[in-house]
């Protein structure tokens, strides 16, 4: 189907010539799916560019070749090769609300699609409602009507795998998407995946940093670093016997929903650059890589053989036991403490407290423009205190969100009572203000819309320092230290302080993003969904830098995330949302382990299981 052989892709940085992608050959065949896997800036999206056909400007493949069913594509004329495009490769990319046109609704975008694959007028309306409605998405007729605005990020992500489906390809090429998703929804996704390759022989590259999910979903993984590829396989092998000691890290920094509490260690040092590539004539890992030799950096290792169907690019490949025995480890340390040490504030008075609190949105629907009433948040209390680290879990659409957004005042309670401080937001309002602009910090969903890109990240980091009550007292070189400090918490390069947005991948400006919120250290950080676009590297770096603020300055965090692995490696408390309400809210440990409500069963029953011997969803193992 797909056949990928020698594949380099080049640039120019500052004059000089260097491979962003090194010598790949990867093959996939008709109804497989092959993961992609690695961290941000391994080349992952890369390379699913390279098939689609949308390199950015200052790239070009000096090497190698591409062939869909013996067609090669990077010979084909360029208005052949766009008419593939839709038809016979779909391409489903990584930021939804960016990928959908604001000022269309999803029937004109989603119709626009349809006319360029030729669908008469008249069918057009009935296939749109079909495909919406098979990626799970609720009333498709109401959905036509909207905006991407007016829908969360999962939903929109939804929307863009629908139109992928439309036109029945030979390859989908799926850049992360599953990322904004929930646990169910992400289960029915990929359950459609496996459908849709079943029925159609469609094959699937799916880029994810998810290894475990990889493992579950695909036939087999290609593991990328730094645009060489250091290990694939059948991915039973890959993620049960990984010989790479990039794989292996990558493994052990994935939190676990189901197994004992460990502490989730982060790789030493960064990933380089595409700048610093060319300095680097052997192995791109060896700088990282605990077991490096002496001559890993003198060429770059061959990939060999090391299994049936596997192979690695290392010359001291790790023994597949040696996972086993360092998690076994690590069980029971940092991550059993940090509820003890959180064990003093039970008593303090609440940050933030929701009393009987209801949200309610006002909209027009049908031809008749019906005034519709729409209850986002419905009779919620719960209480955050100091040093607190309290998880909200829930499908998109139940109301996650719009609690966070109660918080940091974006959006006004329309029944019951919100303290912050244990002042009335209705009572005082000026007082509440200053203690929301003093102690609350928030870290958005889409770091992408959240940045402003005419900044560079020196100054997006220490926007803070902006606001008129702290202007005078914040001398520029106090500003650059702490700009500097910051970029060294999340896990960002030294000469990322001059970069803008669009220098940056998903995941760096994710880090951005939270570095900008913990600049004047508040009390409480409301945290949406804040590490769903990070590999599992970077997501461990940044969970332990959360529980070390937690413990040292006593920073509570409102975290909201569709990852409950996360939520319960992070979280001393849970809270379960549907449709608005909540549903169930106690110790993390103990709901996750003996879940009450339905929903909750169902939310921990769609978590990708640590052994990929077990089949998930049960309808979904590979072949």
């Amino acid at each position: 189907m797909l056949q990928v052989r020698g594949l380099t892709l080049g640039a120019r940085v500052g004059g000089r010539a260097v491979d962003v992608l090194r010598d790949l050959t990867l093959a996939i065949e008709p109804g497989q799916v092959l993961g992609l896997v690695g961290e941000s800036g391994a080349g992952k999206s890369m390379l699913g560019r390279v098939v689609a056909g949308q390199l950015p400007a200052g790239f070009a493949v000096t090497h190698g070749s591409v062939t869909l069913d013996g067609r090669d594509l990077l010979a084909l004329p360029p208005a052949r090769r766009r008419r593939l495009l839709g038809r016979q490769i779909a391409f489903v990319p990584q930021e939804p609300l960016t990928a959908l046109n604001p000022v269309l609704t999803i029937g004109q975008t989603f119709g626009e699609h349809l006319m360029r694959l030729g669908v008469p007028r008249a069918l057009r309306r009935a296939r749109i409602q079909e495909q919406l409605a098979a990626v799970g998405l609720p009333d498709p007729q109401d959905m036509l009507r909207r905006y991407p605005h007016q829908l969360s990020g999962g939903q929109c992500q939804r929307v863009l795998i629908a139109m992928a489906f439309a036109a029945n390809p030979a390859l989908i090429v799926a850049d992360e998407p599953t990322t904004a998703l929930d646990v169910v929804s992400q289960t029915v996704v990929l359950r459609l995946l496996a459908e849709q390759r079943r029925a159609r022989g469609t094959a699937v590259l799916l880029i994810t940093h998810d290894l475990r999910l990889a493992a579950h979903v695909c036939d087999r993984i290609a593991v990328l670093y730094a645009g060489d590829l250091v290990e694939d396989g059948p991915a039973h092998d890959v993620l049960r016997g990984s010989r790479h000691h990039y794989t292996g890290a990558l493994q052990h920094a994935m939190p676990d929903v189901h197994g004992p509490p460990r502490r989730l260690p982060a790789l030493p040092g960064q990933m380089p650059g595409i700048s610093e590539l060319a300095a680097l004539s052997g192995c791109r890992f060896a700088s990282r890589c605990e077991a490096r030799l002496g001559a890993c950096e003198q060429a770059p290792p061959a990939l060999v053989e090391c299994g049936r169907s596997h192979r690695v690019r290392c010359l001291a490949p790790r023994d597949a036991q040696t996972l086993l025995d360092v998690v076994e480890a690590e069980v029971a340390t940092a991550a059993a403490a940090l509820p003890q040490a959180r064990a003093d504030a039970a008593s303090a008075a609440p940050l933030v407290e929701l009393r009987g609190v209801g949200l309610r949105y006002t909209a027009r629907r049908g031809l008749l423009q019906r005034k519709v009433c729409i209850d986002a948040v419905s009779d919620v209390s719960l209480q955050i205190r100091p040093g607190e680290f309290v998880g909200i879990v829930g499908e998109s659409g139940s109301g996650k969100s719009s609690v966070a957004r109660l918080i940091v005042d974006v959006e006004r309670p329309t029944s019951g009572q919100l303290l912050i401080g244990g002042e009335d937001a209705e009572v005082a309002p000026a007082r509440v203000l200053a203690l929301r602009r003093e102690h609350l910090q928030m870290v958005f969903q889409d770091p992408h819309s959240a940045l402003n890109p005419r900044r560079t990240v020196l100054r997006l980091l220490t926007q803070a320092y902006e606001a008129s009550h702290r202007r005078e007292r914040v001398d520029r070189r106090t500003r650059d230290a702490r700009a500097a400090e910051l970029l060294r918490d999340v896990g960002l390069p030294d000469d990322a302080l001059q970069r803008y947005p669009s220098q940056l991948s998903g995941g760096q400006k994710q880090r951005v993003s939270i570095g900008r919120a913990l600049c004047v250290m508040p009390r409480l950080l409301v945290a949406d969904e804040i590490v769903s676009g990070l590999d599992v590297s970077v997501q461990a770096q940044i969970l332990n830098l959360l529980q070390g603020l937690g413990r040292r300055h006593g920073i509570a965090l409102l975290l909201i995330s569709h990852d409950l692995s996360v939520v319960r490696y992070l979280c001393s408390r849970v809270i379960v949302m549907q449709r608005g309400t909540i549903v169930e809210q106690g110790p993390t440990d103990e709901i996750f382990a003996r879940p009450q409500h339905p929903y909750t069963q169902l939310l921990l029953a769609s978590v990708p299981s640590a052994d990929p011997a077990l089949a998930w969803p049960p309808d979904m193992a590979p072949g």
